[in-house]
């Protein structure tokens, strides 16, 4: 069984370069098609692509048709093929951690520190720009964001937002693009973040945003907001209490937190039903809880720490007294809202 883990490692890294190559792309609504048929749709080798394609066939990625010949099952066109489907999912593959990372990695199990999301450089950033994207133009701005109570009228009127931990700016730039008149603060300890987030405003030509470079828990003015939004960042966070202490000073009365996070329950048994919980947890050693301890005393939650009763305890704890969780069908998120 534990060569099964090895060979899963493989095929993502094939699932990667199908995708960065264009091939899943070709294959779409193609039909069964041979390696050289394949070839002539790409310009590439033949020889390498039939020794891909049957790879892919014996991941059942690919439908072998007989004759080596192959198919893209209709049902997998909108994970592998269509970048402009919600459900893509190809460039979520590249293959398993350098080994420059896997020391790094052990480095902390010895010294108990992690890493910021900073030293990740522009990479880190931009991984999952695109999804974040989807999710905000076709979920958050239409769909969840009127199901706030009173926001949707007070971003239309015009409204201050703070986006804290704002990462690769997708959700305060459609934020921002959908309520001209309100003005959105995106702020990030990550210059990199920063950096990205100004390119696109300039790109974009929004004169309603503005950025900071600032922790969560230290905002940079003592501006009072109507919303503030965390989406996926308060488990990164090395000191979430003083978070949503920060938060709750700088929300107004009538103001409102809208917080998305990793579904999960507070106990490890009841999550053992998650069939992507090991990966999970390893996204949480490379990523979420390593954040969560790049600083020494950090809290690190991990990836499945903010779960509903850690959320509403520590907000609470800050001070909020309504605390409501959304259902908008998310598999993998859950999201609350919270008032003072």
């Amino acid at each position: 069984m534990i060569w099964q883990y090895r060979q899963a490692e493989t095929i993502a890294a094939m699932i990667h370069v199908g995708n960065e190559l264009g091939l899943f792309t070709a294959m779409a609504d193609a039909g069964p098609l041979t390696a050289d048929a394949l070839g002539e749709r790409t310009g590439l080798h033949p020889r390498w692509l039939l020794e891909w394609m049957r790879l892919q066939a014996a991941a059942r990625v690919l439908v072998y048709c007989g004759e080596d010949s192959f198919q893209l099952p209709a049902e997998a066109n909108a994970l592998l093929a269509d970048k402009s489907s919600r459900a893509f999912a190809a460039d979520n593959f590249a293959g398993g951690p350098t080994p420059a990372q896997l020391d790094g990695l052990m480095e902390s199990f010895r010294t108990g520190i992690g890493k910021t999301y900073e030293s990740e450089g522009m990479d880190g950033v931009t991984r999952s720009e695109e999804r974040h994207r989807k999710s905000a133009e076709q979920q958050v701005v239409p769909k969840m964001i009127p199901a706030l109570s009173g926001v949707l009228e007070k971003l239309t009127q015009g409204g201050l937002v703070a986006d804290v931990g704002c990462g690769d700016g997708a959700l305060v730039l459609a934020m921002a693009k959908a309520f001209p008149n309100s003005v959105f603060h995106a702020m990030e300890p990550n210059r990199f973040s920063i950096a990205h987030v100004e390119r696109r405003i300039a790109e974009y030509g929004l004169g309603n945003v503005h950025t900071f470079i600032a922790p969560a828990e230290r905002f940079p003015h003592d501006e009072r907001y109507d919303l503030i939004v965390t989406f996926d960042c308060i488990h990164d966070m090395p000191h979430p209490q003083n978070a949503i202490q920060e938060i709750y000073r700088h929300l107004r009365h009538d103001g409102t937190w809208f917080i998305k996070d990793i579904r999960s329950k507070p106990k490890f048994e009841d999550n053992l039903r998650n069939p992507m919980l090991a990966m999970m947890y390893g996204f949480s050693l490379f990523s979420c809880m390593a954040s969560g301890m790049s600083e020494p005393g950090g809290a690190g939650l991990g990836t499945l720490g903010f779960n509903p009763e850690v959320a509403e305890r520590m907000s609470r704890q800050a001070g909020f007294t309504r605390f409501r969780m959304h259902d908008f069908h998310d598999p993998g998120n859950l999201y609350y809202e919270v008032r003072p």
